[in-house]
């Protein structure tokens, strides 16, 4: 049976509707964008594209949120993980649990993991040791971020009652209902329903073996507890499979550079860098 209570952001969305510019894409899918959002500067962090998957590069202490915006004019349920680990219920993350639910064109950011319906503690970048998902013991995905996305089921119009047209008159042509019938029987299914399609499957969770490797890399911390209040409202899932999986991942820059996802810093060349040096020998 599918969970029809879940968490719905409103005084949140209230508090974004006039401040949020216009988002740089990051992580963008049909339903759902998703960024990283640097709450310092609230500036979103840049994304890089890396053998299919899409990077951010965090540093430590650095207080982020993740920013949700629903293309759709629908509303939509979005199960949030951030490092393996339901940022609302705090299960190891699957996509048949609790989520937010997103208004039409709602963008919201989703500050920190959830503590009550008043408060959630802060998301910030940290060391894996330090990270949420290692202290309770669920270190296997520290290093993204992902969404889960349902569409919402819409109840079909009901059935209006079959009325006979009242009889006029005339010759009753018996050969004319035989073809009409046969016509609509040739132009039923088979097993008299439509074919419903098959649910796409969710993409493949890849891991890059060498961002997984590094003891250094980056999680995500239990920070403080602030006030971030939300509602709750019901929500019937259109289907038991998301209708999409968009996900971030997320290192320091210096791993970032290591693993080959971006390449090193450079110093730009200068026209003036001083005094002439003597020449080798």
């Amino acid at each position: 049976m599918v969970e029809r209570r879940v968490f719905c952001l409103f005084t949140v969305a209230a508090t974004l509707g006039g401040c949020v510019a216009a988002p740089v894409r990051a992580a963008a899918g049909h339903l759902v964008d998703v960024q990283i959002v640097d709450r310092s500067r609230n500036a979103a962090l840049a994304e890089y594209r890396y053998r299919g998957s899409t990077y951010v590069a965090g540093h430590p202490g650095e207080r982020y949120a993740v920013r949700l915006t629903n293309r759709s004019s629908a509303r939509v349920l979005v199960v949030l993980s951030v490092d393996g680990v339901n940022a609302i219920s705090g299960e190891t993350a699957a996509t048949a649990q609790t989520g937010y639910v997103l208004s039409p064109w709602q963008s919201a950011d989703i500050t920190g993991w959830r503590k009550s319906d008043a408060e959630a503690a802060a998301f910030y970048f940290t060391a894996l040791p330090d990270s949420y998902a290692a202290r309770t013991e669920r270190p296997h995905n520290v290093g993204v971020i992902g969404v889960a996305v349902f569409r919402e089921r819409v109840p079909l119009p009901r059935p209006q009652p079959f009325e006979p047209v009242p009889y006029s008159g005339g010759r009753d042509d018996g050969a004319a209902r035989q073809e009409s019938q046969r016509r609509s029987n040739d132009n039923s299914p088979a097993d008299g329903s439509p074919a419903s399609p098959s649910a796409s499957p969710a993409p493949a969770r890849e891991r890059d073996s060498a961002l997984a490797s590094r003891s250094d890399k980056l999680g995500t911390g239990h920070g403080e507890r602030e006030y971030s209040p939300i509602g709750r409202t019901s929500f019937e899932r259109a289907t038991s499979q998301p209708a999409e999986i968009v996900q971030v991942r997320y290192d320091s820059h210096a791993n970032l550079v290591a693993s080959g996802v971006l390449a090193p810093r450079r110093a730009a060349p200068d026209p003036f860098p001083g005094f002439v040096p003597d020449p080798r020998m």
